[in-house]
């Protein structure tokens, strides 16, 4: 089984503050919340159904709220062309209270459950039909196609933490293209494809989003074979195995805080595979 990072917050003083911060959005918003608490990331989010529409809470400390995470949905609303299946937003709001700021996401919502929830990494063989693996190359495509100078990853990161999580010099990053930047199996929905969560998306290295996603896939062989095979044509190029270092590299760096203990060999020893050199273990 997979370790569940989508969590509550440790400290029970964070969970009541994020609920009480969600039932303000939602009374301002004017929708009744129902059914069950869906927390994100370490508890930086809470999501739960509202009447015919999610309603979706993000968090962080006040000096680190807005900027590029908070208009992410937003401009994906915009930005990102229909054929790309996602949630459309239907309101914002954001504030600020006390040392924390807040965004409120109202979006349509999704009926199609997750591919895997409560984790991004897979626990099983979701057994994908031919006509999901083809919709997310379609995804891919047309994702590639739209214009945006949001930088998903940075050269920066790159340069600070490639000898520190794969032990190799940085490379420098020429071959860029647009993307999702969170694509895990929580983020994907099955039978029919949704993708969720747009807030990190931007440009980013070609491959990354296709090499962070079969890391994910890593505990289950067949998937990440057939995610492989699917996208061979970026993977297997010198560009986007550059890309797909940098999603490993990610990774590594999470692991290193603990999170995803059962993923983080298999992510080091694809990546002493793509390099030669063995990754250090988090």
């Amino acid at each position: 089984m997979t370790t569940p990072v989508f969590t509550a917050p440790d400290a029970a003083e964070d969970v009541t503050r994020m609920r009480r911060a969600f039932a303000a959005a939602a009374r301002d918003l004017q929708v009744s919340p129902s059914g069950q608490e869906v927390w994100g990331w370490q508890g930086r989010t809470l999501g739960r159904r509202a009447e015919t529409s999610w309603l979706r809470l993000v968090s962080a400390p006040s000096e680190k709220a807005g900027g590029r995470l908070w208009e992410g949905t937003a401009l994906a609303d915009t930005a990102v062309p229909r054929s790309v299946p996602r949630p459309q937003l239907r309101e914002l709001l954001d504030w600020t209270c006390g040392s924390y700021g807040y965004c409120a996401e109202l979006t349509e919502l999704v009926t199609t459950p997750a591919v895997v929830a409560g984790s991004p990494v897979l626990d099983r063989d979701p057994g994908l039909p031919d006509a999901w693996w083809r919709d997310l190359r379609a995804v891919s495509r047309a994702l590639a196609a739209v214009p945006t100078d949001r930088e998903a990853v940075r050269q920066s990161w790159i340069d600070r933490n490639f000898r520190r999580f794969l032990d190799i010099d940085p490379p420098r990053i020429s071959d860029r293209t647009t993307g999702h930047a969170d694509l895990h199996w929580a983020n994907l929905t099955s039978p029919a494809l949704i993708i969720l969560d747009w807030e990190g998306w931007g440009r980013m290295p070609v491959g990354y989003d296709p090499g962070l996603l079969h890391a994910y896939s890593l505990t289950m062989p067949t998937v990440a074979a057939r995610l492989r095979y699917e996208f061979a044509d970026v993977l297997d190029t010198p560009a986007g195995r550059a890309g797909e270092l940098v999603a490993l590299g990610q990774l590594l760096q999470a692991c290193s805080r603990g999170v995803h203990p059962q993923l983080a060999p298999l992510v080091a020893r694809r990546a002493e595979h793509l390099t030669g050199v063995p990754a250090p273990t988090p």
